[in-house]
């Protein structure tokens, strides 16, 4: 689901997020935006914002959110511009907060523009399309290399005003890859199953925490576990160093508490201690990285838009794993947790792939029944952006904060992703499960589960949905098959007031999975009262604790469910050194 990065700020009041004054002029302001030849001598493809801010904070790019904080942007599409080109972004572009440039309130602002760059993809299945590749930064337009913006400027708007022009004068830098350390390893391969699909090299990628000695034992072969989570530049959470006593401490809006970054140095550090301690468990915990075309994150399963990542994952880059730093490389002793946007894929993973996991950890998920797709069922629904009466309609919410306040709907939030990209480029949260969990459409891009403009939802592309993602639904209809081989796996985590509404999908999940017999299914299913995104199943500690112990709290369980499933003559003490 949405990534702490995207969601930290997201506890604000919302009142009065589409509330101003229009300008007195029809048309609105114009802007010009064109790059020199020193940054491209090549016609580029990509989508140009233009984005306004009345905060000198910061620079506009980087105040851009689907909070009620963000600043103004607005989007269009630009295919071969060509160096010394002007090209006019007016009242037809897509905007978010405010839906088009005719009506922003007249007065001064720092205005800048991005060119957010696409590639031409001829993929396998005979579409050839155009999209933003990651180029290490985990699908943010705002800081990929490769990028052109602009120096921010200050204008005036109003009825009097003219054009802007706006020069692309400046490049977003590569990114430097992460190097290796004592304990944490990087590993990248060229998916040969990805590349065929998608025309072009396309790479995976994985940081990799060894354990203490793993170097002075070269005969040990070690447990895997598979840390599903967004894309991370870097193994975090893990810190060889005391916490820095001059750290200038932050305040948290998401937990409330003063000071966070101070607790996170510090229980990565506690972390760090308890990793080399003796009789410690000696294992392998992998984050996986597979940001592609469409998000920082694949889900990690076969996907008709996005190619074979499930197979990718699971046949080229977890043998590399297990190859290059001694894993087991047998089901028995292969585990996965996650939350959110990881909470799905371990599921997802035990479930497609139910021999290569011995079990899951399966926290705060994105939607697991589509009965309960956040707010919305698909299937019965005739609308996802509002609650239809006989004589009135009901915005649907999309986020809450801890008192039950919305801080967002599903509307605006769609509208926030329609000025970040169409045909579902946007980088954000609908437009990727549009684009894992959907058909192709007739132009090469998905084929939405509803109309971005009027939230119509469309039932043929419910009824794929329900066939090929709906977790709850394939193991309700697979349970015969899937049940023996998933039994006492699977354990599921969610907070009762998960911010995302993500709590009512794992209800109707669970009721399905109380009433399995033949065989019961032999897990567990908890809830944390009054528990925010993303609770992960501590009922002892606050989340803002238990959320960074991920890494250690499910560990007791991994053992035990090895020592009972481990088959005749399965190493179970040369890596317990």
């Amino acid at each position: 689901m949405f990534s702490d990065k995207r969601s930290g700020i997201l506890i604000a009041l919302i009142t009065g997020l589409l509330v101003f004054t229009p300008l007195s002029h029809a048309t609105g302001p114009n802007f010009s935006v064109s790059f020199p030849k020193v940054r491209s001598d090549q016609p580029l493809d990509g989508r140009i914002f233009v984005l306004l801010s009345n905060n000198p904070s910061a620079e506009p790019r980087m105040q851009i959110d689907d909070s009620v904080r963000t600043q103004m942007i607005f989007g269009m599409d630009v295919d071969g511009m060509q160096p010394g080109q002007t090209v006019v972004v007016d009242e037809s572009a897509s905007g978010y907060p405010i839906r088009s440039l005719r009506d922003v309130p007249p007065g001064g602002y720092y205005a800048q523009a991005v060119l957010h760059r696409f590639e031409t993809f001829h993929r396998s299945d005979g579409h050839t399309i155009k999209l933003p590749m990651d180029r290490g930064e985990g699908q943010h337009w705002n800081i990929a290399p490769g990028n052109l913006y602009s120096t921010p400027q200050k204008i005036t708007l109003g009825p009097s005003a003219g054009p802007v022009s706006i020069v692309l004068d400046q490049e977003i830098l590569p990114i430097p890859p992460p190097q290796d350390t004592r304990y944490i390893r990087h590993l990248k391969i060229e998916s040969a199953l990805l590349s065929k699909f998608w025309g072009r090299p396309m790479y995976l990628s994985a940081n990799v925490l060894v354990p203490e000695g793993f170097d002075a034992h070269p005969d040990v072969h070690f447990p895997l576990i598979i840390n599903e989570d967004h894309f991370n530049p870097d193994f975090s959470g893990f810190r060889t160093e005391p916490p820095d006593p001059n750290l200038k401490p932050d305040y948290s809006e998401r937990f409330h508490i003063s000071g966070y970054n101070r607790i996170q140095q510090a229980e990565a550090y506690k972390f760090y201690k308890q990793w080399i301690a003796p009789g410690f468990p000696r294992v392998l915990i992998a984050d996986l990285n597979h940001a592609n075309p469409y998000y920082d994150d694949s889900y990690a399963v076969n996907s008709a838009n996005l190619g074979p990542y499930g197979d990718a994952i699971e046949t080229e880059l977890i043998p590399a794993i297990e190859s290059q730093f001694r894993g087991m490389g047998q089901g028995w002793a292969r585990f996965a947790y996650g939350g959110s946007t990881g909470g799905w894929e371990s599921l997802a993973v035990q479930m497609f792939y139910p021999d290569h996991y011995n079990g899951v950890f399966v926290a705060c998920p994105d939607p697991v029944d589509f009965r309960a797709y956040t707010t919305i069922n698909i299937y019965s629904d005739p609308n996802a952006f509002y609650l239809l009466g006989a004589h009135t309609k009901i915005a649907q919410p999309a986020m809450r904060d801890y008192l039950g306040r919305t801080l967002g709907t599903v509307q605006g939030m769609n509208q926030y992703e329609l000025a970040l990209g169409s045909h579902a480029r946007s980088g954000e949260q609908f437009d990727i499960w549009q684009a894992v969990y959907g058909p192709v459409g007739d132009d090469g891009y998905p084929k939405q589960i509803f109309n971005k403009e009027t939230g119509d939802i469309d039932r043929t592309v419910a009824a794929y949905w329900k066939e090929h993602y709906d977790l709850s639904a394939i193991l309700q209809r697979d349970w015969a098959t899937l049940g023996p081989k998933l039994q006492g796996k699977l354990h599921i985590y969610v907070g009762s007031a998960d911010t995302y509404f993500l709590t009512n999908a794992v209800y109707y999940l669970e009721d399905f999975l109380k009433s399995t017999k033949n065989p019961p299914y032999d897990g567990e299913v908890k809830y944390g009262d009054r528990a925010e995104h993303c609770w992960n199943g501590d009922p002892q500690l606050p989340n803002y604790l238990s959320r960074l112990h991920y890494h250690t709290m499910y560990l007791p369980k991994i053992l035990e469910r090895m020592e009972m499933t481990a088959p005749p003559g399965a190493d179970l003490t040369s890596w317990r050194y």
